[in-house]
């Protein structure tokens, strides 16, 4: 098949795929959105990138991760470079996921020159907040501490973070109690559809449909209501000013997109931020994931559009 076959064949199945992400619409459906993209899954482009894997940054057996790094591209005065690192959390509601399950993400920023680093994470009900903000904090030092053997520059670390994956990787990065004091301020941060304000979910649950008891936010924030505010990253920012990109889906539920809103608002008129906000048309909590590296780049495009500026590549 010709490249032009590709581009053709890859625009109709996310034309099919539209019609079915809008017919599901604000709903975070997993077997299904997983169902639609695996058969592009399957064949997605791996070319142009290394992947090491099951490396350990810490001593529980979800503190393992893998590393995917771009190729030498062989030009004179590129091969050595020293490359931008992304460090990127998957989601699963702080009580599943794993670092595999967002291989696309690895391959697609990769092959786009970016050390891209995936870790798990401890999740609950075994391990409350912050083990999470904890576990990326602890990830991102690793890289830092590995980031000559990586061939990376340790002054261009950027934390990302997806759904559950954005909530840690915004505690971790926008609270100042979690980063490793060897570690300097990361280049940037990208969230992702994350969950900022556990107080807000909690008080809202019938405004944004949030089942009672919650198997998600309790199982990791707890029970007891009264703790919630101080386990609710936009109130305790206190991280001084750096890049920041805030995203959700068009058709996110309700509660992601109204936490989008107040973390940017917040950022801004509190803290002395100036984040970029983008909503990534077209796609659903689940499919602007599953679209990565696969048959559309609307969400892969809109970070390397924010990342490839940030980091000056």
């Amino acid at each position: 098949m010709t490249a032009f076959d590709d581009t053709v064949h890859a625009a109709r199945a996310a034309t099919e795929l539209d019609a079915s992400i809008r017919a599901l619409g604000a709903v975070i459906d997993a077997p299904r959105v997983k169902g639609w993209y695996a058969p592009y899954r399957v064949d997605q482009r791996t070319d142009g990138a290394t992947l090491r894997s099951d490396i350990a940054y810490g001593t529980d057996a979800r503190h393992t991760l893998d590393v995917y790094t771009p190729n030498p591209s062989g030009t004179s005065g590129t091969a050595d470079a020293l490359r931008p690192l992304l460090l990127f959390v998957h989601g699963g509601g702080f009580i599943r996921g794993d670092r595999r399950e967002r291989a696309n993400v690895g391959w697609r920023m990769a092959r786009a020159g970016y050390v891209t680093v995936l870790p798990n994470y401890r999740l609950g009900p075994d391990h409350r907040w912050p083990a999470g903000a904890e576990d990326v904090a602890a990830a991102w030092a690793w890289a830092h501490e590995h980031a000559a053997e990586l061939g990376v520059d340790p002054q261009r670390i950027v934390i990302a973070g997806e759904s559950a994956g954005a909530a840690h990787a915004a505690a971790a990065t926008l609270m100042s109690r979690f980063r490793h004091p060897q570690v300097p301020p990361p280049a940037a941060a990208v969230l992702i559809s994350g969950v900022y304000n556990a107080q807000l979910e909690w008080l809202a649950r019938r405004q944004f449909g949030i089942a009672t008891p919650d198997p998600r936010n309790e199982a990791y924030f707890g029970t007891d209501a009264s703790r919630y505010p101080a386990m609710s990253t936009v109130e305790h920012i206190d991280a001084q000013p750096f890049p920041v990109l805030v995203t959700y889906a068009e058709l996110d539920p309700p509660q992601m997109q109204v936490q989008a809103g107040e973390l940017f608002a917040r950022l801004v008129t509190r803290h002395g931020f100036a984040p970029d906000l983008n909503v990534i048309a077209a796609h659903n909590h689940l499919s602007q994931l599953e679209a990565v590296n696969t048959v559309d780049d609307v969400l892969a495009s809109t970070l390397l559009g924010f990342l490839d500026r940030i980091t000056q590549r």
